[in-house]
This record gives C-alpha cells, structure tokens and sequence, in this order.
C-alpha cells in the first residue's frame, strides 16, 4: 500500500484517537511524524502505540516483525517544526475550537505552503478552523472513528472554501489504508454523529419523562430495533462528557430541541458520573458488569396462555404462530372467506403439524369466550379496532387480558370504547414477527394488567417491554426521528445514499444504513408514525421530509 499523493503525514496529538490514527498511516507503509505538546505526553502517546500493536501481536492479527516495522515509521517529537516536510497533516487535539484553532495557526506557520492540513474533529465546524489559516482551500476534515485501526469508516469533509483536489487526494488516501472514506458537506456531527447523537439524546429525553426505564428502553432498541446496544450502554461506553460535548457542538448549529441536551444528561455529567470510564453512568459498573437489561417477565408467572387472536394479515398470522410454537391453544378468528383462507396457508407454513393442531380456527367472536389474552390484529383503522375490541368486550371472560395492536392510534382512545378499559393494553410489534413486544399502559389500564400481560406474552416466547401510551411507543419513536434526519440529509444533497448507509453501518455497527431502513420498513408506515409524532409533539422536525412524501405518493423507493 502507499499514500497516494501523500508521502508524509504528520500528526498532532496522541492520545488514543491520534495514536490510532498514526499507527493506521504507518500500517499503510507512510512515514508519520508525531507531536504532542511536551514529553510526558509523548511518552503517553508512544504508550498508546505499543499497548495497540501489542495487543495486535497476542491475538495474531500482527507479526513481532511487522509490529516493529510500524513503529519504526513513527517519528516522536514535541516540535512543530518537525513536521516542515509532511504533505498532510492530521490534527487529532481535544475537542475544543479555540485548542484546534491555534494548533491550526501554528501549522500554517510551519508547514509547507502546498500542504494539506486535515482536522479530526468529531462534530466541530471545519470551516471555523480553516479561516484560522492563510490556506483554506487546503483545509479538509477526516474525523476517524474509534479504535481507528480497527473502524473501516472515516468521513472527509469539504467546506465552501476547500478545492475538490483536496478532498479527493485525502479520500484516495483513506482509501489506500484500506478504509471507507464518505465525503460530505461541513455540518455538525457530519453524518454518523449528527444522526447517532439525535437519536442517543431522543431516547435520554424519553427516559427522563418517566416513559419507560432505562432497562425497557435499552432492551426495546436491542432486541426489536436489532442494534448492537441500548442507547443507555452506548452512552456509558462513550462517555457522557463526550455526549454532552457533541450535543452543544450540533445544536449551536442547528437549534432544533432536540439536540439541547437532554436534563438527565447534564445532570449526570456534573456530578462526574461519566459512564464506564468513571464506575457510573446511566449503569453503575461498580463489579466491572456490563450494564444490565431488561429481559422477559419469568414465564413461570403465569400458566400457559389460552390465546385468542383476531385478524387476517401477516402480524395475525405471526401472533398466532408465536403462540402455537410456544406451546399455547390459540382460538383464530379471520377475516373475509379469502383473507381467512390466506391466512391459514400461512400459518400451515409456517408450523409444524402439532403446533397447526394447537390452532383452531372460527368465525365467531363467541369461540374467545374462554380465552385468557385476546389479541386484535386488524389493520390500523381507529374505527375498525374501537368497533371489533368493543365486541371482544362482550363475549370475552372476566380478566381476560384484551389486547390492541395500535402503532399509530392512541390506546386509550381503543380502550376507552370498550367497558373494562382496565383491562385493555396497547401489544406492539416493532416487527412482524419479531422477539419484542411493548407492552403499552394507558390512564385507564391497571398495573397488574400491564405485569399480566408482559408474564403471557414472555409465555409465548416472547421479549416484553413496558412504556406509556405515547406515540411511537419506544422503537419507533426512537426509530423513525432517525431516520426522517437521514431522509432530510438525502434530500439536501448533503450527502449521497451509500454515503448516509455507510456512516451508520462502518461508523456506528448499525445492521442496515437508514436509507436502506427506509426501504424496508416503508415509506407508508414511515410516513404514518411520523405524523403520528408529529400530532403529538407538535415538533416541526417530525413533519415526514417531503422526499418521503413524494416517493410514497409516486410509490417509489429510496434508492
């Protein structure tokens, strides 16, 4: 491998972001120069330098030999004026303007006049840095995620002053170390921050309103928004400080609310509880244990369910099935002759021959007499649902849990139609068929309701979650603000599709990129939980982006 355009690159700063950085280049075959601001911080960074190669070496990824060759392209020193040869420079300071702003100044003094200078900065203005200088057009940023020898993602970042030239030598060089550069306009957080960082925020706002715990709300992102980790993990391991910075850094710029710090947040911060790296965060890690979640109520709190559902499409078909599999009699009341009929080839497809032989089908709402959880699964119409739970009201059994698949009606405007709204939750299924259930309470709903239905929906297997009666629940409410800031970015030509899906995927370890996301969950029911939102809030940003309404209406996707 080589540099490209690039033979020597210098780096100021060497903490563990720079370090990471300087030993990427050095992998890459360039020689690096590397300054820190006096030799006790020299020192740490060549510290830095062996404990990550070093690690390289135990676990095989790394010879002795080539470990020693790494760090031999590594020139220490604490002089700026060692960097007088180096084509690029990568500043890798702490995150504060005025800091990077004089180190900039110095390196427009220092280096040569055809030498590109580059920021590493995570959420700061580039061009706030650049116009420190006398070359501005010579300015870039390439913000390296973390651990940099290990992250493929690296976003470059072009101003209104920076030449293309600039941009494209410096994308050539990330991309010969052998990463994934996504070029993009000069906004904070860039890309992956400015959408993490909303949806991280979102969800310390949300637990700070007492709608869920943190436990729920972790869980409910892991195992129904398949994330790596719960939002609360996340932050601990990034630590609040941290949070707390790139927040202020986004919303100086954007003024939306929703990137003002979430109270929770800063209180936290002030009292030093910053994650992982102090012993408490959101989690305490007093035993060095990871956070804990939530996991399903015991299933030995109640009996086996008597379980009777109502409806004809795919979530009908998946409640039934995960019933049936978990080992539940499951009374089944379709639809119209033909929905009812597809809906039973479903479910022979979907199970084994004595898991069908659990399910018994009807037309009659009379046969859920006996059952012990109703569920209705008809499709998202108030009236339709407020008019069918009003009917499972009169023939179901006292203590019956009654349930309503609502994903963008209130429930308590479902439970409020029948006459035991006491017994009547919202049960909502981020995905057809998937692990998790939101077990949502309602004003009118008791508390041992909602525990009754979290232990039988663990009955049937499944991973429940508890919340309010809110919009969104806590998935989507978390889920699609995101992805309506990755639209709006598309839309602004801020940055191009693979770009958006790649920050997410290379920079955070997101599954699937947003864009990607949208597509498959469907600009309709996007669109639908937005407004939903957007009701509620009264939040001019949870307006659907108007490309989303336009390629609904045109029935087209994304991409």
């Amino acid at each position: 491998m080589s540099g490209g355009s690039f033979s020597k690159v210098g780096v100021v700063g060497l903490g563990t972001m720079g370090a990471g950085i300087a030993e990427v280049l050095a992998r890459g075959g360039l020689p690096v120069v590397g300054i820190e601001i006096n030799d006790e911080a020299l020192a740490r960074g060549r510290g830095h330098l062996d404990k990550s190669t070093g690690r390289a070496v135990k676990r095989g990824k790394l010879t002795e030999e080539g470990r020693r060759e790494i760090l031999d392209r590594i020139t220490l020193s604490t002089a700026f004026a060692d960097l007088a040869d180096c084509d690029l420079v990568i500043e890798a300071v702490p995150e504060r303007l005025e800091l990077k702003r004089r180190v900039f100044a110095e390196l427009d003094k220092v280096c040569r006049a055809d030498a590109v200078l580059a920021t590493n900065t995570s959420s700061l203005s580039v061009t706030e840095i650049a116009v420190t200088t006398e070359r501005p057009t010579q300015i870039v940023g390439v913000h390296f995620f973390n651990p940099a020898p290990v992250m493929r993602l690296v976003e470059v970042i072009g101003t209104v002053l920076t030449e293309p030239t600039a941009v494209t030598r410096v994308s050539d060089l990330v991309r010969s170390l052998g990463k994934t550069p996504v070029t993009i306009g000069d906004r904070a957080g860039f890309v992956a921050n400015r959408l993490l960082f909303g949806y991280l925020n979102h969800a310390a706002a949300m637990y700070d309103s007492g709608h869920a715990t943190l436990e729920d709300i972790d869980t409910a992102m892991k195992v129904g928004g398949g994330l790596p980790m719960g939002p609360f993990t996340l932050m601990d391991l990034i630590g609040l400080d941290t949070c707390l910075e790139v927040l202020e850094a986004i919303y100086r710029e954007s003024r939306d609310r929703r990137h003002a710090p979430a109270p929770v947040l800063r209180e936290l911060v002030t009292a030093g509880l910053l994650g992982r790296k102090t012993g408490r965060g959101f989690y305490p890690y007093d035993n060095a244990a990871s956070s804990t979640t939530a996991s399903a109520t015991e299933a030995v709190d109640v009996p086996q369910p008597l379980v009777g559902v109502v409806g004809s499409g795919p979530l009908a078909v998946a409640i039934a099935a995960a019933a049936a599999r978990a080992g539940s009699q499951v009374r089944y009341v379709g639809g119209d002759e033909d929905k009812t009929k597809t809906a039973w080839e479903a479910l022979e497809g979907a199970l084994e021959a004595e898991e069908l032989a659990r399910v018994t089908g009807g037309s009659e709402l009379g046969s859920l007499s006996d059952c012990d959880l109703v569920v209705e699964a008809v499709a998202e119409d108030t009236a339709m649902k407020a008019s069918l739970l009003a009917a499972i009201d009169d023939v179901a059994r006292p203590g019956a849990v009654l349930g309503t698949t609502a994903s963008t009606v209130p429930v308590i405007e479902l439970a409020m139609a029948t006459d035991r709204p006491a017994d009547v939750v919202g049960l909502h299924f981020p995905e057809v068929g998937g692990p998790l259930v939101e077990v949502v309470s309602t004003v009118a709903g008791s508390p041992q309701t909602t525990e009754r239905a979290a232990a039988l929906a663990a009955r049937l297997g499944l991973t429940a979650v508890r919340c309010r009666d809110r919009a969104g629940f806590i998935v989507d409410a978390l889920r699609f603000p995101y992805l309506n800031d990755a639209a709006r970015m598309l839309e602004a030509g801020y940055a191009d599709a693979d770009s958006i899906d790649a920050a997410m995927t290379l920079g955070c370890g997101y599954p699937t990129g947003p864009i990607a996301d949208l597509d498959r969950l469907g600009l309709d029911r996007t669109v639908a939980v937005l407004r939903a939102l957007y009701t509620e809030s009264r939040e001019a940003a949870l307006t659907p982006a108007p490309i989303l309404e336009e390629h609904l209406t045109a029935d087209r996707p994304l991409r």
